[in-house]
Protein backbone atom coordinates (compact mmCIF):
# COMPACT_ATOMS: atom_id res chain seq x y z
CA UNK A 1 0.00 0.00 0.00
CA UNK A 2 1.48 3.32 -1.09
CA UNK A 3 1.28 6.18 1.41
CA UNK A 4 -0.63 9.23 0.25
CA UNK A 5 1.57 12.30 -0.17
CA UNK A 6 0.68 15.25 2.03
CA UNK A 7 -1.01 18.22 0.41
CA UNK A 8 1.72 20.67 1.42
CA UNK A 9 4.37 18.45 -0.21
CA UNK A 10 2.23 17.72 -3.26
CA UNK A 11 1.59 21.42 -3.89
CA UNK A 12 5.01 22.75 -2.91
CA UNK A 13 6.04 25.55 -5.30
CA UNK A 14 8.54 24.50 -7.99
CA UNK A 15 9.25 27.91 -9.51
CA UNK A 16 9.57 31.45 -8.20
CA UNK A 17 6.32 32.39 -9.92
CA UNK A 18 4.45 29.82 -7.83
CA UNK A 19 5.49 31.42 -4.54
CA UNK A 20 2.55 33.27 -2.99
CA UNK A 21 2.78 36.36 -0.84
CA UNK A 22 6.57 36.76 -1.17
CA UNK A 23 6.89 39.08 -4.15
CA UNK A 24 9.83 40.99 -2.67
CA UNK A 25 11.80 37.73 -2.27
CA UNK A 26 10.97 36.55 -5.79
CA UNK A 27 11.99 39.87 -7.36
CA UNK A 28 15.35 39.95 -5.56
CA UNK A 29 16.37 36.36 -6.36
CA UNK A 30 15.24 36.40 -9.98
CA UNK A 31 17.14 39.61 -10.70
CA UNK A 32 20.30 38.24 -9.11
CA UNK A 33 20.08 35.07 -11.24
CA UNK A 34 19.33 36.94 -14.46
CA UNK A 35 22.23 39.36 -13.91
CA UNK A 36 24.51 36.54 -12.69
CA UNK A 37 25.11 38.39 -9.41
CA UNK A 38 23.91 35.74 -6.99
CA UNK A 39 25.32 35.95 -3.49
CA UNK A 40 27.51 33.37 -1.79
CA UNK A 41 25.49 33.29 1.45
CA UNK A 42 21.79 33.99 2.11
CA UNK A 43 19.83 34.12 5.36
CA UNK A 44 16.12 33.35 4.99
CA UNK A 45 14.07 34.22 8.08
CA UNK A 46 10.37 34.27 8.81
CA UNK A 47 7.50 32.36 10.43
CA UNK A 48 7.05 28.67 9.80
CA UNK A 49 5.29 27.58 6.64
CA UNK A 50 6.05 30.71 4.61
CA UNK A 51 8.31 29.06 1.98
CA UNK A 52 11.89 29.45 3.24
CA UNK A 53 13.09 25.91 2.44
CA UNK A 54 11.03 25.77 -0.77
CA UNK A 55 12.62 29.02 -1.96
CA UNK A 56 16.09 27.65 -1.15
CA UNK A 57 15.41 24.57 -3.30
CA UNK A 58 14.10 26.69 -6.18
CA UNK A 59 17.26 28.80 -5.97
CA UNK A 60 19.40 25.63 -5.99
CA UNK A 61 17.52 24.36 -9.07
CA UNK A 62 17.88 27.56 -11.06
CA UNK A 63 21.61 27.88 -10.23
CA UNK A 64 22.26 24.41 -11.71
CA UNK A 65 19.48 24.34 -14.33
CA UNK A 66 20.59 23.42 -17.82
CA UNK A 67 18.05 25.72 -19.51
CA UNK A 68 16.85 28.50 -17.20
CA UNK A 69 14.24 30.89 -18.59
CA UNK A 70 14.03 34.47 -17.28
CA UNK A 71 15.50 33.51 -13.93
CA UNK A 72 13.22 30.47 -13.56
CA UNK A 73 14.24 26.78 -13.56
CA UNK A 74 12.93 24.62 -16.37
CA UNK A 75 11.96 21.79 -13.96
CA UNK A 76 12.53 19.32 -16.79
CA UNK A 77 16.29 18.75 -16.99
CA UNK A 78 18.15 16.08 -15.05
CA UNK A 79 19.52 18.58 -12.55
CA UNK A 80 16.08 20.01 -11.69
CA UNK A 81 14.51 16.58 -11.39
CA UNK A 82 17.35 15.38 -9.15
CA UNK A 83 16.90 18.36 -6.83
CA UNK A 84 13.15 17.72 -6.60
CA UNK A 85 13.75 14.04 -5.87
CA UNK A 86 16.40 14.83 -3.26
CA UNK A 87 19.14 12.85 -5.04
CA UNK A 88 21.24 15.71 -6.39
CA UNK A 89 24.95 15.79 -5.58
CA UNK A 90 24.89 19.56 -5.96
CA UNK A 91 22.38 20.26 -3.17
CA UNK A 92 23.11 19.23 0.43
CA UNK A 93 20.51 19.85 3.12
CA UNK A 94 21.41 19.82 6.80
CA UNK A 95 19.03 20.14 9.73
CA UNK A 96 20.95 22.27 12.20
CA UNK A 97 18.49 21.38 14.96
CA UNK A 98 19.78 17.78 15.07
CA UNK A 99 23.24 18.33 13.53
CA UNK A 100 24.35 21.32 15.58
CA UNK A 101 27.76 20.13 16.71
CA UNK A 102 31.14 21.38 15.59
CA UNK A 103 31.98 17.99 14.02
CA UNK A 104 28.91 18.21 11.77
CA UNK A 105 29.94 21.65 10.57
CA UNK A 106 33.54 20.54 9.98
CA UNK A 107 32.29 17.65 7.83
CA UNK A 108 30.19 20.12 5.86
CA UNK A 109 33.20 22.39 5.35
CA UNK A 110 35.29 19.47 4.09
CA UNK A 111 32.61 18.62 1.54
CA UNK A 112 32.40 22.25 0.43
CA UNK A 113 35.93 22.09 -0.95
CA UNK A 114 35.14 19.16 -3.25
CA UNK A 115 34.05 19.58 -6.87
CA UNK A 116 30.48 19.00 -8.06
CA UNK A 117 28.83 17.92 -11.31
CA UNK A 118 26.87 21.16 -11.61
CA UNK A 119 27.92 24.79 -11.72
CA UNK A 120 27.23 25.40 -8.02
CA UNK A 121 27.14 23.37 -4.86
CA UNK A 122 24.34 24.66 -2.61
CA UNK A 123 24.30 23.98 1.14
CA UNK A 124 20.90 24.49 2.82
CA UNK A 125 21.08 24.74 6.63
CA UNK A 126 17.64 24.73 8.21
CA UNK A 127 17.06 26.10 11.74
CA UNK A 128 20.55 27.57 11.76
CA UNK A 129 19.90 29.36 15.06
CA UNK A 130 20.17 25.96 16.78
CA UNK A 131 23.90 25.69 16.03
CA UNK A 132 26.22 25.67 19.02
CA UNK A 133 28.72 28.47 19.60
CA UNK A 134 31.60 26.27 18.51
CA UNK A 135 29.76 25.25 15.34
CA UNK A 136 29.02 28.89 14.49
CA UNK A 137 32.68 29.76 14.97
CA UNK A 138 33.72 26.89 12.68
CA UNK A 139 31.25 27.98 10.01
CA UNK A 140 32.21 31.64 10.19
CA UNK A 141 35.49 31.40 8.28
CA UNK A 142 33.95 29.42 5.43
CA UNK A 143 31.08 31.91 5.15
CA UNK A 144 33.55 34.77 4.98
CA UNK A 145 35.69 33.22 2.20
CA UNK A 146 33.73 30.35 0.60
CA UNK A 147 34.91 28.53 -2.53
CA UNK A 148 33.73 30.21 -5.76
CA UNK A 149 31.27 27.45 -6.65
CA UNK A 150 29.64 27.20 -3.16
CA UNK A 151 26.41 28.96 -2.10
CA UNK A 152 25.12 28.80 1.49
CA UNK A 153 21.41 29.25 2.26
CA UNK A 154 20.68 29.54 5.98
CA UNK A 155 17.05 29.32 7.11
CA UNK A 156 15.70 30.21 10.55
CA UNK A 157 12.50 31.18 12.32
CA UNK A 158 14.38 33.25 14.90
CA UNK A 159 17.06 35.43 13.29
CA UNK A 160 17.80 37.24 16.57
CA UNK A 161 19.41 34.06 17.91
CA UNK A 162 21.83 33.90 14.99
CA UNK A 163 25.13 35.52 15.87
CA UNK A 164 25.74 38.99 14.48
CA UNK A 165 28.99 37.90 12.82
CA UNK A 166 27.13 35.33 10.71
CA UNK A 167 24.28 37.69 9.85
CA UNK A 168 26.72 40.35 8.70
CA UNK A 169 28.22 37.93 6.14
CA UNK A 170 24.90 37.00 4.51
CA UNK A 171 22.15 38.63 2.47
CA UNK A 172 19.20 38.67 4.85
CA UNK A 173 15.79 38.13 3.21
CA UNK A 174 12.72 38.20 5.46
CA UNK A 175 9.63 36.12 4.65
CA UNK A 176 6.16 37.27 5.72
CA UNK A 177 2.93 35.51 6.58
CA UNK A 178 0.66 35.15 3.57
CA UNK A 179 -2.19 37.65 3.13
CA UNK A 180 -5.62 36.15 3.64
CA UNK A 181 -6.57 36.80 0.02
CA UNK A 182 -3.58 34.93 -1.43
CA UNK A 183 -4.06 32.10 1.05
CA UNK A 184 -7.75 31.75 0.18
CA UNK A 185 -6.95 31.62 -3.55
CA UNK A 186 -4.34 28.94 -2.88
CA UNK A 187 -6.73 26.82 -0.80
CA UNK A 188 -9.48 27.01 -3.40
CA UNK A 189 -6.98 26.07 -6.12
CA UNK A 190 -5.88 23.01 -4.14
CA UNK A 191 -9.52 22.02 -3.51
CA UNK A 192 -10.34 22.22 -7.23
CA UNK A 193 -7.15 20.57 -8.46
CA UNK A 194 -7.29 17.70 -5.97
CA UNK A 195 -11.04 17.21 -6.37
CA UNK A 196 -11.79 17.70 -2.68
CA UNK A 197 -15.34 18.08 -1.38
CA UNK A 198 -15.40 20.67 1.40
CA UNK A 199 -17.96 23.22 2.53
CA UNK A 200 -17.53 26.99 2.62
CA UNK A 201 -17.64 26.91 6.40
CA UNK A 202 -14.82 24.37 6.37
CA UNK A 203 -12.70 26.62 4.13
CA UNK A 204 -13.23 29.55 6.49
CA UNK A 205 -12.23 27.37 9.42
CA UNK A 206 -9.09 26.23 7.58
CA UNK A 207 -8.05 29.81 6.84
CA UNK A 208 -8.48 30.84 10.48
CA UNK A 209 -6.50 27.88 11.77
CA UNK A 210 -3.72 28.43 9.24
CA UNK A 211 -2.90 31.88 10.61
CA UNK A 212 -1.12 33.01 7.43
CA UNK A 213 1.07 29.91 7.12
CA UNK A 214 0.64 28.00 3.85
CA UNK A 215 1.86 24.70 5.30
CA UNK A 216 -0.33 24.95 8.40
CA UNK A 217 -3.34 25.85 6.25
CA UNK A 218 -2.93 22.84 3.98
CA UNK A 219 -2.39 20.59 7.00
CA UNK A 220 -5.67 21.88 8.47
CA UNK A 221 -7.34 21.26 5.10
CA UNK A 222 -6.20 17.63 5.21
CA UNK A 223 -7.80 17.21 8.63
CA UNK A 224 -11.08 18.65 7.35
CA UNK A 225 -11.03 16.33 4.35
CA UNK A 226 -10.34 13.35 6.60
CA UNK A 227 -13.37 14.36 8.72
CA UNK A 228 -15.67 14.35 5.68
CA UNK A 229 -15.20 17.85 4.33
CA UNK A 230 -17.28 19.56 7.00
CA UNK A 231 -16.12 21.84 9.77
CA UNK A 232 -15.75 20.29 13.18
CA UNK A 233 -17.16 21.85 16.30
CA UNK A 234 -14.41 24.32 17.03
CA UNK A 235 -13.79 26.81 19.78
CA UNK A 236 -15.60 30.05 18.96
CA UNK A 237 -13.32 32.93 19.90
CA UNK A 238 -16.29 35.28 19.73
CA UNK A 239 -17.65 33.52 22.81
CA UNK A 240 -14.71 34.90 24.79
CA UNK A 241 -15.03 38.43 23.47
CA UNK A 242 -18.80 38.54 24.00
CA UNK A 243 -18.33 37.37 27.59
CA UNK A 244 -15.72 40.08 28.16
CA UNK A 245 -17.99 42.77 26.70
CA UNK A 246 -20.95 41.61 28.83
CA UNK A 247 -18.75 41.24 31.91
CA UNK A 248 -19.89 37.64 32.48
CA UNK A 249 -17.16 35.68 34.33
CA UNK A 250 -19.21 32.48 34.37
CA UNK A 251 -19.61 32.53 30.62
CA UNK A 252 -15.92 33.03 29.97
CA UNK A 253 -14.98 30.20 32.36
CA UNK A 254 -17.44 27.93 30.58
CA UNK A 255 -15.80 28.85 27.25
CA UNK A 256 -12.37 27.95 28.65
CA UNK A 257 -13.70 24.63 29.95
CA UNK A 258 -15.19 23.80 26.54
CA UNK A 259 -11.90 24.63 24.81
CA UNK A 260 -10.00 22.35 27.18
CA UNK A 261 -12.49 19.55 26.49
CA UNK A 262 -11.75 19.94 22.78
CA UNK A 263 -8.07 19.33 23.52
CA UNK A 264 -6.88 22.90 23.05
CA UNK A 265 -3.66 23.96 24.71
CA UNK A 266 -4.00 27.06 26.96
CA UNK A 267 -0.94 28.68 25.39
CA UNK A 268 -2.20 28.12 21.84
CA UNK A 269 -5.64 29.37 22.82
CA UNK A 270 -4.11 32.50 24.35
CA UNK A 271 -2.13 33.19 21.18
CA UNK A 272 -5.28 32.83 19.08
CA UNK A 273 -7.14 35.21 21.38
CA UNK A 274 -4.39 37.82 21.01
CA UNK A 275 -4.49 37.50 17.22
CA UNK A 276 -8.29 37.70 17.31
CA UNK A 277 -8.15 40.89 19.37
CA UNK A 278 -5.51 42.33 17.06
CA UNK A 279 -7.76 41.82 14.04
CA UNK A 280 -10.55 43.57 15.94
CA UNK A 281 -8.26 46.49 16.71
CA UNK A 282 -7.23 46.75 13.06
CA UNK A 283 -10.87 46.88 11.93
CA UNK A 284 -11.18 50.16 13.85
CA UNK A 285 -7.77 51.72 13.25
CA UNK A 286 -6.59 50.35 9.87
CA UNK A 287 -9.27 48.33 8.03
CA UNK A 288 -7.02 47.89 5.01
CA UNK A 289 -4.66 45.72 7.09
CA UNK A 290 -7.32 43.24 8.22
CA UNK A 291 -6.53 39.69 7.11
CA UNK A 292 -10.05 38.24 7.34
CA UNK A 293 -12.79 37.32 4.88
CA UNK A 294 -15.22 40.14 4.18
CA UNK A 295 -18.17 38.71 6.14
CA UNK A 296 -15.96 37.76 9.04
CA UNK A 297 -14.34 41.21 9.09
CA UNK A 298 -17.76 42.91 9.31
CA UNK A 299 -18.75 40.74 12.27
CA UNK A 300 -15.48 41.41 14.09
CA UNK A 301 -15.77 45.15 13.44
CA UNK A 302 -19.25 45.16 15.01
CA UNK A 303 -18.19 43.78 18.40
CA UNK A 304 -14.94 45.76 18.27
CA UNK A 305 -16.99 48.98 18.25
CA UNK A 306 -18.91 47.75 21.28
CA UNK A 307 -15.76 46.81 23.14
CA UNK A 308 -13.78 49.97 22.39
CA UNK A 309 -10.16 50.39 21.37
CA UNK A 310 -8.93 50.99 24.91
CA UNK A 311 -10.50 47.78 26.20
CA UNK A 312 -9.12 45.81 23.25
CA UNK A 313 -5.59 47.06 23.90
CA UNK A 314 -5.84 46.25 27.61
CA UNK A 315 -7.14 42.78 26.75
CA UNK A 316 -4.17 42.13 24.47
CA UNK A 317 -1.76 43.36 27.15
CA UNK A 318 -3.37 41.25 29.89
CA UNK A 319 -3.42 38.03 27.86
CA UNK A 320 0.08 38.79 26.53
CA UNK A 321 1.41 39.12 30.08
CA UNK A 322 -0.24 35.80 30.92
CA UNK A 323 1.49 34.21 27.92
CA UNK A 324 4.87 35.32 29.26
CA UNK A 325 4.13 33.86 32.69
CA UNK A 326 2.94 30.59 31.12
CA UNK A 327 6.50 29.74 30.05
CA UNK A 328 7.43 28.63 33.57
CA UNK A 329 3.99 28.16 35.15
CA UNK A 330 2.91 24.65 36.21
CA UNK A 331 -0.75 25.35 35.32
CA UNK A 332 -1.17 27.47 32.19
CA UNK A 333 -4.95 27.13 32.26
CA UNK A 334 -5.13 28.87 35.64
CA UNK A 335 -3.23 31.89 34.32
CA UNK A 336 -5.54 32.09 31.30
CA UNK A 337 -8.63 31.96 33.51
CA UNK A 338 -7.28 34.63 35.87
CA UNK A 339 -6.46 36.99 33.00
CA UNK A 340 -9.93 36.54 31.48
CA UNK A 341 -11.57 37.11 34.87
CA UNK A 342 -9.70 40.41 35.17
CA UNK A 343 -11.00 41.46 31.78
CA UNK A 344 -14.58 40.56 32.72
CA UNK A 345 -14.44 42.69 35.88
CA UNK A 346 -12.02 45.56 35.17
CA UNK A 347 -13.81 47.89 37.57
CA UNK A 348 -13.03 45.59 40.51
CA UNK A 349 -9.29 46.06 40.07
CA UNK A 350 -7.70 48.56 42.42
CA UNK A 351 -5.03 49.63 39.94
CA UNK A 352 -5.02 52.26 37.23
CA UNK A 353 -6.40 49.79 34.68
CA UNK A 354 -9.61 49.34 36.61
CA UNK A 355 -10.00 53.10 37.06
CA UNK A 356 -9.54 53.75 33.33
CA UNK A 357 -12.08 51.04 32.48
CA UNK A 358 -14.65 52.58 34.80
CA UNK A 359 -14.09 56.06 33.33
CA UNK A 360 -14.47 54.75 29.78
CA UNK A 361 -17.68 52.97 30.71
CA UNK A 362 -19.08 56.17 32.22
CA UNK A 363 -18.10 58.19 29.15
CA UNK A 364 -19.88 55.72 26.88
CA UNK A 365 -22.96 55.86 29.06
CA UNK A 366 -23.00 59.67 29.02
CA UNK A 367 -22.50 59.75 25.26
CA UNK A 368 -25.41 57.36 24.71
CA UNK A 369 -27.62 59.17 27.21
CA UNK A 370 -27.98 56.12 29.44
CA UNK A 371 -26.90 55.31 32.93
CA UNK A 372 -23.64 53.38 33.20
CA UNK A 373 -24.19 49.74 34.02
CA UNK A 374 -22.18 48.09 36.75
CA UNK A 375 -18.85 46.70 35.60
CA UNK A 376 -19.69 43.15 36.65
CA UNK A 377 -23.40 42.31 37.04
CA UNK A 378 -23.94 39.56 39.57
CA UNK A 379 -24.43 36.20 37.84
CA UNK A 380 -27.37 34.02 38.85
CA UNK A 381 -26.96 31.89 41.94
CA UNK A 382 -28.24 28.35 42.36
CA UNK A 383 -30.61 28.52 45.38
CA UNK A 384 -29.97 24.91 46.31
CA UNK A 385 -26.19 25.19 46.58
CA UNK A 386 -25.66 28.94 46.89
CA UNK A 387 -23.03 28.84 44.13
CA UNK A 388 -22.80 30.94 41.00
CA UNK A 389 -24.01 29.28 37.81
CA UNK A 390 -21.36 29.05 35.08
CA UNK A 391 -22.34 30.71 31.83
CA UNK A 392 -25.53 32.17 33.30
CA UNK A 393 -27.03 35.22 31.72
CA UNK A 394 -26.30 38.37 33.68
CA UNK A 395 -29.12 40.70 34.73
CA UNK A 396 -29.65 43.48 32.16
CA UNK A 397 -28.34 46.88 33.09
CA UNK A 398 -31.79 48.44 33.15
CA UNK A 399 -33.33 45.80 35.43
CA UNK A 400 -32.95 47.33 38.85
CA UNK A 401 -33.70 44.84 41.63
CA UNK A 402 -36.22 45.86 44.26
CA UNK A 403 -34.61 47.00 47.47
CA UNK A 404 -34.94 44.51 50.29
CA UNK A 405 -36.72 45.70 53.47
CA UNK A 406 -34.38 46.97 56.11
CA UNK A 407 -33.80 44.42 58.86
CA UNK A 408 -35.27 45.22 62.27
CA UNK A 409 -32.68 45.40 65.01
CA UNK A 410 -33.78 43.62 68.18
CA UNK A 411 -31.90 44.80 71.24
CA UNK A 412 -31.08 42.29 73.91
CA UNK A 413 -32.68 42.79 77.30
CA UNK A 414 -30.42 44.71 79.66
CA UNK A 415 -30.54 45.16 83.44
CA UNK A 416 -33.13 47.66 84.61
CA UNK A 417 -30.64 50.04 86.19
CA UNK A 418 -28.51 50.20 83.04
CA UNK A 419 -31.49 50.96 80.83
CA UNK A 420 -32.66 53.71 83.16
CA UNK A 421 -29.24 55.28 83.24
CA UNK A 422 -28.81 55.16 79.46
CA UNK A 423 -32.26 56.55 78.83
CA UNK A 424 -31.62 59.68 80.89
CA UNK A 425 -31.48 62.74 78.65
CA UNK A 426 -28.34 64.76 78.67
CA UNK A 427 -28.52 67.41 81.36
CA UNK A 428 -26.42 69.89 79.48
CA UNK A 429 -25.62 68.93 75.88
CA UNK A 430 -22.36 70.34 74.63
CA UNK A 431 -23.03 72.87 71.89
CA UNK A 432 -21.14 72.51 68.64
CA UNK A 433 -18.34 75.01 68.26
CA UNK A 434 -19.35 77.97 66.18
CA UNK A 435 -17.33 78.62 63.06
CA UNK A 436 -17.88 82.38 63.36
CA UNK A 437 -18.20 83.39 67.03
CA UNK A 438 -19.89 86.64 67.94
CA UNK A 439 -17.68 89.53 69.05
CA UNK A 440 -17.72 90.08 72.81
CA UNK A 441 -16.71 93.51 74.02
CA UNK A 442 -16.83 92.89 77.76
CA UNK A 443 -15.17 90.45 80.07
CA UNK A 444 -11.66 89.88 81.29
CA UNK A 445 -9.22 87.57 79.48
CA UNK A 446 -9.66 84.94 82.21
CA UNK A 447 -13.44 84.98 81.72
CA UNK A 448 -13.15 84.75 77.93
CA UNK A 449 -10.43 82.08 77.97
CA UNK A 450 -12.82 79.03 77.89
CA UNK A 451 -14.66 80.45 74.86
CA UNK A 452 -11.40 81.30 73.10
CA UNK A 453 -10.09 77.81 73.80
CA UNK A 454 -13.23 76.24 72.35
CA UNK A 455 -12.87 78.14 69.08
CA UNK A 456 -9.30 76.90 68.46
CA UNK A 457 -8.38 73.96 66.26
CA UNK A 458 -8.07 70.59 68.04
CA UNK A 459 -4.26 70.54 67.99
CA UNK A 460 -3.87 74.13 69.27
CA UNK A 461 -6.66 73.59 71.76
CA UNK A 462 -4.95 70.49 73.20
CA UNK A 463 -1.66 72.40 73.43
CA UNK A 464 -3.08 75.47 75.22
CA UNK A 465 -5.43 73.50 77.48
CA UNK A 466 -2.57 73.11 79.98
CA UNK A 467 -2.09 76.90 80.21
CA UNK A 468 -3.89 79.36 82.48
CA UNK A 469 -4.43 83.13 82.31
CA UNK A 470 -2.37 85.02 84.89
CA UNK A 471 -2.72 88.65 83.70
CA UNK A 472 -5.71 90.80 84.72
CA UNK A 473 -4.98 93.40 82.00
CA UNK A 474 -7.61 93.45 79.20
CA UNK A 475 -5.06 94.47 76.51
CA UNK A 476 -2.27 92.08 77.47
CA UNK A 477 -2.89 88.39 77.98
CA UNK A 478 -0.23 86.45 79.87
CA UNK A 479 -0.52 82.66 79.83
CA UNK A 480 1.35 80.36 82.20
CA UNK A 481 2.84 77.17 80.68
CA UNK A 482 3.98 74.16 82.76
CA UNK A 483 7.57 74.05 81.43
CA UNK A 484 9.94 75.53 78.87
CA UNK A 485 9.27 72.85 76.25
CA UNK A 486 5.55 73.51 76.45
CA UNK A 487 6.21 77.25 76.27
CA UNK A 488 8.21 76.81 73.05
CA UNK A 489 5.42 74.85 71.37
CA UNK A 490 2.81 77.38 72.50
CA UNK A 491 4.82 80.28 71.05
CA UNK A 492 4.59 78.62 67.61
CA UNK A 493 0.80 79.13 67.66
CA UNK A 494 0.69 82.39 69.65
CA UNK A 495 -0.53 84.37 66.64
CA UNK A 496 -3.53 82.04 66.23
CA UNK A 497 -4.54 82.43 69.89
CA UNK A 498 -4.07 86.21 69.77
CA UNK A 499 -6.33 86.39 66.71
CA UNK A 500 -8.97 84.38 68.57
CA UNK A 501 -8.85 86.84 71.47
CA UNK A 502 -9.27 89.73 69.03
CA UNK A 503 -12.47 88.14 67.66
CA UNK A 504 -13.99 87.97 71.14
CA UNK A 505 -12.75 91.32 72.50
CA UNK A 506 -12.95 93.40 69.35
CA UNK A 507 -9.52 94.96 69.95
CA UNK A 508 -5.86 94.10 69.48
CA UNK A 509 -4.52 91.91 72.26
CA UNK A 510 -0.87 91.21 73.07
CA UNK A 511 -0.22 87.58 74.01
CA UNK A 512 2.74 86.36 76.09
CA UNK A 513 3.44 82.83 77.30
CA UNK A 514 5.55 82.48 80.44
CA UNK A 515 6.76 79.49 82.39
CA UNK A 516 5.10 79.06 85.74
CA UNK A 517 3.27 76.53 87.84
CA UNK A 518 -0.21 76.09 86.52
CA UNK A 519 -3.02 76.01 89.10
CA UNK A 520 -4.15 72.60 90.21
CA UNK A 521 -7.79 73.31 89.39
CA UNK A 522 -8.13 74.23 85.72
CA UNK A 523 -11.71 73.42 85.00
CA UNK A 524 -12.00 76.45 82.80
CA UNK A 525 -10.24 75.74 79.54
CA UNK A 526 -8.94 72.27 80.46
CA UNK A 527 -9.63 69.18 78.40
CA UNK A 528 -10.49 66.15 80.50
CA UNK A 529 -11.54 62.86 78.87
CA UNK A 530 -14.89 61.69 80.19
CA UNK A 531 -15.00 58.29 81.87
CA UNK A 532 -18.69 57.44 81.42
CA UNK A 533 -21.92 58.76 80.03
CA UNK A 534 -23.18 59.81 83.45
CA UNK A 535 -20.07 61.80 84.28
CA UNK A 536 -20.19 63.42 80.84
CA UNK A 537 -23.77 64.51 81.42
CA UNK A 538 -22.84 66.07 84.76
CA UNK A 539 -19.86 68.01 83.37
CA UNK A 540 -19.87 71.78 83.87
CA UNK A 541 -21.20 73.87 81.04
CA UNK A 542 -17.89 75.62 80.42
CA UNK A 543 -15.93 72.40 79.93
CA UNK A 544 -14.35 72.13 76.50
CA UNK A 545 -15.63 69.18 74.40
CA UNK A 546 -13.09 66.58 73.34
CA UNK A 547 -12.84 66.61 69.53
CA UNK A 548 -10.85 64.36 67.28
CA UNK A 549 -7.37 65.59 66.46
CA UNK A 550 -6.31 65.67 62.82
CA UNK A 551 -3.07 63.63 62.45
CA UNK A 552 -1.98 65.88 59.57
CA UNK A 553 -1.71 68.81 62.00
CA UNK A 554 0.62 66.98 64.38
CA UNK A 555 4.30 67.90 64.53
CA UNK A 556 7.28 66.37 66.28
CA UNK A 557 8.16 67.59 69.77
CA UNK A 558 11.77 68.64 70.34
CA UNK A 559 13.99 65.87 71.65
CA UNK A 560 15.01 66.56 75.26
CA UNK A 561 18.01 64.55 76.49
CA UNK A 562 17.15 62.41 79.50
CA UNK A 563 19.83 61.82 82.13
CA UNK A 564 20.37 58.15 82.90
CA UNK A 565 20.54 56.76 86.44
CA UNK A 566 24.29 56.05 86.23
CA UNK A 567 25.04 59.57 84.98
CA UNK A 568 23.01 61.03 87.83
CA UNK A 569 24.87 58.89 90.43
CA UNK A 570 28.25 59.88 88.97
CA UNK A 571 27.24 63.53 89.11
CA UNK A 572 26.19 63.30 92.75
CA UNK A 573 29.01 60.94 93.84
CA UNK A 574 32.09 61.67 91.74
CA UNK A 575 34.55 58.77 91.53
CA UNK A 576 31.97 56.05 92.18
CA UNK A 577 31.97 52.85 90.09
CA UNK A 578 29.60 49.94 89.49
CA UNK A 579 30.38 46.59 91.12
CA UNK A 580 29.10 43.28 89.73
CA UNK A 581 29.03 39.79 91.32
CA UNK A 582 32.58 39.02 90.16
CA UNK A 583 33.89 42.07 91.96
CA UNK A 584 32.05 40.98 95.15
CA UNK A 585 33.70 37.54 95.03
CA UNK A 586 37.14 39.05 94.45
CA UNK A 587 36.82 41.38 97.41
CA UNK A 588 35.41 38.64 99.58
CA UNK A 589 32.31 40.63 100.48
Amino acid sequence: MVAVQSLYRRYRPRRFSELRGQDHIVRTLRNSVINEREGQAYLFSGPRGTGKTSTARILAKVLNCEAPVDGEPCCACQSCLAVEAGTSYDVIELDAASNNGVDDVRDLIDRAGLGSPGRHRVFILDEVHMLSKAAEAALLKTLEEPPPHVVFVLATTDPQKVSETIRSRTQHLQFHLLPIGDLEDHVRFVVRDAGLDVTEQAIEQVLLQGGGSARDTLSALELVVAAGGVADEVVDLDEFTEAIIDGDPGRVLAAVAFAMQQGRDPRTLSEELVRHLREAFLTQMAPELVQLPAERADHVAEWARRMGNGSIVRAMETIGDALIEMRHAPDARLLLEVSLMKLCSPGDAGDMTGLIARIERLEKAVASGATAAPSSPPPPVDPTTGRTKLGGAARPAGDVPRAAPEPTLVKAAAPKETVTQAAEPSASPVPAPSSAPAVVTSGSPAELWPQVLTSLKPLVRALYSACSVTSPSPDTVVLSAPNAVHQAKCNEHAATVAAAFEKFTGRTVALNVDVGEAPKDRTAGTLRPSRSASSRDKAPKDEVPHDDIDPNELSDMPIVPVESVLDRVNRILPGSRVLDEGDDKDTGK
